[in-house]
């Protein structure tokens, strides 16, 4: 990994004007005994050293969108549509490629690290077993660049002799970091990855994400419930609902001005240190169950803005008039124009 200070470059659109490390066309995900998919027509890409941030509430698709760019799908799923990786589609690669990719192109940091490293081997072993085994790379020379990756993440090599319980849940989910980085990925997949840390460690990873795909020109796709989170780390961010996407655009404008009333929902309900005294707002109802068939917009039952054709009609997303880059799934998205107080 030598490419240093890359950052996408972006198009008069405000769109990432180079060919995507990652590009999800129409991906629609069916699990056994569920009515409706679990993921609906995903589109979502992702530029050589962008983050892009996915968000929403759990069970709304996000991990299985994030596990499917790796095809680490749920036993008996069915998958439709495309899933490209720097130009490869994911859904038709054989076990072989499969292998390469996520030795090499591809690496996903999972949310508990203590969960992901077995605890009775040393961090050493868990840094370089990949390469050894899937590129027959030297041990020496894997454990020169398990030293060297460690060094990037802020970490000494000394560590490699350690055993996962000698080290703190921020050191450990850094040594994951660091896993992911040993192949030199064009795409990093981070899912939750921060879910399991203290408020200080979080900060910490979120500052060395941004720090590593800078310096590497990776792309990320950042998976999280944490919208604070997500606006401190990404250029752009989509929002997921019942499977789909709802809204997309560069992170200033979705969080200053969201037009999708789920959006704005979520963002009412995030704590912030300048919110007025009381109880958090909150979304009423539960998310679609999956053995529901959904007709019309997914989100109306729990919408303050729906009406007749929210129920009957689905919306398909749509440019919001007047910004860059950024689309709702919404009939009624005009009538959030100019909130701008979700901070």
């Amino acid at each position: 990994m030598s490419t240093p200070d890359v950052a996408p470059v972006l198009d008069d659109s405000g769109v990432p004007d180079v060919a995507p490390v990652l590009d999800i066309r129409g991906l629609r995900l069916q699990l056994p005994r569920t009515v409706r998919p679990v993921l609906d027509g995903v589109d979502l890409t992702v530029a050589a050293g962008e983050t892009v941030a996915l968000v929403g509430e759990s069970g709304s698709g996000k991990t299985l969108t994030s596990r499917s760019v790796l095809r680490l799908l749920p036993t008996g799923a069915t998958a439709e549509g495309r899933v490209e990786v720097a130009g490869a589609d994911v859904l038709t690669m054989t076990s072989r490629q499969l292998r390469a990719l996520r030795t090499g192109t591809a690496a996903m940091i999972f949310q508990d690290p203590r969960a992901a490293i077995n605890p009775l081997r040393r961090i050493g072993d868990f840094l370089t077993e990949s390469l050894r085994l899937n590129t027959g790379m030297p041990a020496a020379e894997a454990d020169r660049r398990a030293a060297e990756m460690l060094d990037a993440v802020g970490l000494a090599p000394a560590l490699l002799r350690r055993y996962p319980n000698q080290v703190s849940g921020g050191m450990l989910q850094r040594v994951m970091i660091a896993a992911a980085l040993m192949g030199e990925p064009a795409l990093l997949l981070a899912d939750e990855a921060t879910t399991a840390l203290d408020v200080i460690s979080q900060a910490e990873v979120v500052a060395l994400l941004a720090e590593l795909r800078a310096r590497f020109g990776t792309g990320l796709l950042f998976v999280t419930h944490d919208l604070g989170l997500a606006a401190a780390i990404s250029d752009r961010v989509c929002v997921m609902y019942a499977g789909r996407i709802v809204e997309s655009g560069p992170a200033d404008a979705l969080f200053a001005r969201p037009r999708h009333p789920y959006t704005s929902a979520l963002l009412a309900a995030t704590p912030r240190l300048d919110a007025p005294n009381g109880r958090l707002a909150a979304i009423e109802g539960q998310p679609p169950d999956l053995q529901m068939e959904l007709t019309g917009c997914p989100f109306a039952p729990r919408c303050a803005f729906a009406t007749g054709i929210c129920a009957e009609q689905a919306p398909g997303e749509r440019p919001v008039p007047g910004e860059t880059a950024h689309s709702a799934a919404c009939h009624h998205s005009d009538r959030l124009e100019g909130s701008t107080d979700h901070g």
